[in-house]
């Protein structure tokens, strides 16, 4: 699968993560509503291609259930 992202306004972004290449998927978990980023499924819905890794989601990416920004979300092991 080719690791691209698609961004709302039709531009593709591809992710610069060479340095995580073959080590595994983290999730990210929202720390005010609980919401969950799964780099391996991605946020297609919100334009974030599945295997996009959390430094490849764009700095202005939102929490699609509550609003916040990426600097409230934190790795965890699920």
């Amino acid at each position: 699968m080719e690791n691209t992202v698609f961004c709302k306004d039709d531009q593709i972004q591809a992710p610069d993560s060479s340095a995580l290449e073959g080590s595994p998927y983290a999730t990210w978990i929202c720390i005010l509503c609980a919401w969950v980023y799964d780099e391996l499924a991605g946020d297609p819905v919100n334009g974030i291609a599945p295997e996009t890794r959390w430094a490849d989601v764009p700095a202005d990416w939102v929490c699609p259930d509550c609003g916040v920004g990426k600097d409230e979300f934190e790795m965890v092991e699920i």
